[in-house]
């Protein structure tokens, strides 16, 4: 059995996720996005607003400067060619992946915040969905004027929010835009093309092409890293698995320190070397399996911002920072958008950083400012590398 070094363990696994492929010289296009999207397969959203919103920090890291809008055009756009779904958590997919996850809508229950008020008002989840149907993109608050519930809340979500979540989550809903971030919903038969809302695979075959998938964005994977990747029940795809082996379409490895049974893309590349500078966003998928990201990179990692301000240890919302092929610092990033300020609250150097990895942070940095279109760089002095990156800023 062929054995890897984890040193070629993480050129694979970087390279499967596209830190390999040039980056644009010119004018990012709509091919670059696309690019970026084949490499990772599912782009998680989230709100925080930080640095900017978490779904635009993977094409940076991969690109470099891009227009934001061309992923708002992607996802939301009337050509889209994206669409949300709980894929990995709340997700953007291509939308030819939204039928593999048909078995997940399917075993969906009811949420038990609304229970009861359906038990009492049986047909009210028929009048969400009339009215949808009849006036179309709708937003919670425009149902809630018809259902005052008194119900207790569902992580502090009113009846109407929660109901439409739950056909979100059944795929009868989907979103077709936000506005000002927050979701509208409309039935999916009216976003998606009929040859993809008709598609019909059956479960097994779905878990299949999901673990393929996940094979081809990890590059190399343990079990448990590719059942995490779309977040699948561990139980049925063992077999699958197997019979992927068995086929072919996975081989069987060994990587240095390495405990479980590890497989490798059989159209995984090992790069040389891996160049570049970039931060990893806590949902990027290169660090959002955090176990996977110890065994890759020797680095632990846990988001703070919801870690009282007196117990964290280093920062409120701290970024990796990859240089080539490892983890050399991270470092507590803020927006400053009044002002035009992008500020580093803290920087901290980890065991694998040199003497390069300050300036080379710094100039990170200054691109980082350019692309969310700040003046000014401002580094705090907090951190084990904020004195070194302050001189290399200056």
């Amino acid at each position: 059995m062929r054995t890897l070094s984890i040193s070629q363990a993480r050129r694979v696994a970087l390279a499967a996720q596209g830190f390999a492929d040039p980056r644009p010289t010119g004018k990012v296009m709509l091919r670059h996005m696309r690019r970026v999207i084949d490499r990772v397969g599912v782009v998680q959203i989230d709100s925080v607003n930080i640095v900017a919103r978490a779904h635009y920090l993977p094409f940076f890291a991969r690109l470099g400067n891009y227009p934001m809008k061309l992923l708002d055009q992607m996802a939301w756009g009337e050509k889209r060619e994206l669409i949300e779904y709980w894929a990995h958590v709340a997700a953007l997919i291509p939308i030819e992946d939204w039928p593999l996850f048909r078995h997940r809508m399917e075993t969906w229950e009811v949420f038990r915040s609304l229970t009861g008020y359906l038990e009492v008002h049986p047909g009210a989840m028929d009048e969400i969905r009339s009215r949808i149907r009849s006036e179309g993109a709708i937003r919670p608050a425009a149902i809630e004027k018809h259902h005052a519930t008194g119900l207790g809340p569902w992580w502090e979500w009113s009846f109407a929010k929660s109901a439409l979540e739950y056909l979100f989550f059944k795929g009868e809903v989907t979103i077709p835009n936000r506005i000002n971030f927050a979701r509208t919903y409309d039935l999916t038969e009216r976003i998606l093309p009929a040859e993809i809302l008709n598609r019909s695979l059956a479960e097994p075959e779905q878990r299949r092409e999901l673990l393929r998938k996940s094979l081809r964005h990890l590059g190399v994977a343990t079990f448990a890293d590719l059942t995490d990747y779309y977040r699948q029940a561990n139980a049925p795809c063992r077999t699958i698995v197997e019979e992927m082996v068995a086929d072919g379409e996975a081989i069987e490895v060994r990587v240095e320190g390495w405990k479980d049974n590890v497989y490798l893309d059989p159209s995984a590349s090992i790069p040389r070397s891996i160049k570049g500078v970039a931060f990893l966003c806590p949902f990027d998928p290169v660090v959002w399996f955090r176990p996977r990201t110890e065994r890759l990179f020797d680095f632990h990692y846990r988001i703070e911002i919801y870690t009282p301000a007196h117990k964290r240890v280093h920062g409120y919302y701290v970024l990796p920072v990859l240089i080539d092929d490892k983890i050399c610092a991270r470092v507590d990033l803020k927006n400053d958008r009044q002002n035009r300020r992008l500020l580093v609250r803290a920087a901290w150097a980890e065991p694998t950083a040199d003497a390069d990895t300050a300036p080379r942070l710094a100039e990170l940095l200054r691109r980082t400012a350019r692309w969310q279109g700040c003046d000014t760089v401002e580094v705090e002095n907090k951190g084990t590398l904020s004195q070194q990156l302050a001189a290399a800023m200056t």
